[in-house]
């Protein structure tokens, strides 16, 4: 009964850092919201949003989190959290959606793909993949601040990327699906490198070989599906350009948007491995022939230290390549 008792205050712990890193990221976004709303009022820059953009943003992701939970791909105040999260980057930019979008079809499918077989090695397979709020926010909060400050930035409505005349826009724009593949990425890596995988996972800090389901472990197919699970979403980002953006053709090429999200995926797979690696326990319970991220008399340590759960991890993924990786996009990005 202690032993429980004690996993549960690591997981209430847990949940409770990733909301303090939440708030502090939100609480930096809202003092910049701030700034903008009241500077955009002052010299009258504020844009009217269209009742059509109102309504397929509302009614879309609606159809779509209603779904979601009647197939068990989210629980209730998941659909909440998700309905939000697709409201806002719908209402700023259907290239956002169209990201989303793909992100939250082929992960959950993935997710569902050979659930037998990953009910074997994962302990914490759930049936369905069901994500909760706290899952939807880690991976949905930071682009929904990015699709908030885009909003006040530009307005509500479709832009090629493209850093000369539009150098802080462009900038967000990549931030923000840079997140989504991030984790796209991330979730492919997980979902297909264990089940089809023929070699055994390598630890990315040591290299040596551990058992299948350790944080940290990456294998060949894990990378090339982060890679791909990225280009999926800038696949997706990119297609939405070419239907909807107008005078397209004035605007530098957008086709890096693709490699740009490939990218994102492989590199965030592999930022997400690192910190799982280091900041994230995982043991092997020898009663149980599984990997567990919790400690026990039972649970011999492979890696890592129980800092963060996963939620956590893919939460800090997401903010540093949405930090960083517009910043190396911006040296190689064509120019007219």
């Amino acid at each position: 009964m202690l032993f429980e008792d004690e996993i549960l205050v690591k997981e209430y712990v847990n949940m409770m850092t990733d909301m303090i890193v939440l708030c502090f990221t939100l609480a930096i976004s809202l003092s910049f919201w701030v700034i903008s709303i009241t500077t955009s009022t002052y010299y009258g820059t504020l844009q009217p949003v269209s009742p059509w953009r109102w309504l397929f943003s509302v009614l879309v992701p609606l159809i779509l989190t209603s779904r979601a939970l009647r197939r068990k791909s989210l629980d209730h105040s998941g659909a909440l959290g998700a309905l939000l999260v697709g409201f806002i980057l719908t209402m700023a930019n259907m290239s956002f959606f169209a990201a989303l979008l793909a992100f939250f079809i082929t992960s959950t499918s993935l997710t569902r793909w050979k659930g037998d077989v990953k009910k074997r090695i994962d302990s914490e397979y759930k049936e369905g993949g069901q994500r909760n709020w706290v899952q939807v926010f880690c991976n949905g909060g930071v682009p929904t601040e990015l699709a908030l400050l885009y909003m006040i930035e530009v307005g509500p409505g479709e832009m090629a990327v493209d850093f000369g005349k539009q150098y802080s826009a462009s900038w967000m724009c990549l931030s923000l699906l840079g997140a989504l593949a991030c984790s796209a990425g991330d979730t492919w890596a997980s979902e297909v490198g264990p089940v089809i995988s023929k070699n055994k996972p390598r630890l990315i800090t040591t290299w040596k070989e551990v058992p299948i389901g350790t944080n940290g472990g990456i294998t060949t197919m894990g990378l090339i599906a982060s890679f791909l699970g990225g280009a999926s979403v800038g696949t997706a980002y990119f297609m939405t350009q070419l239907l909807l953006v107008s005078e397209l053709h004035l605007a530098v090429p957008q086709w890096p948007i693709i490699v740009y999200g490939a990218m994102a995926g492989l590199l965030g797979s592999m930022l997400d491995s690192f910190l799982g690696a280091n900041m994230q326990y995982s043991g092997y319970d020898e009663s149980t022939g599984r990997v567990v991220n919790y400690e026990s008399p039972a649970v011999k340590r492979i890696c890592g230290k129980p800092i963060l759960d996963n939620n956590g991890v893919n939460l800090f993924s997401s903010i540093l390549i949405a930090l960083f990786l517009p910043g190396f996009a911006w040296g190689f990005w064509p120019r007219h």
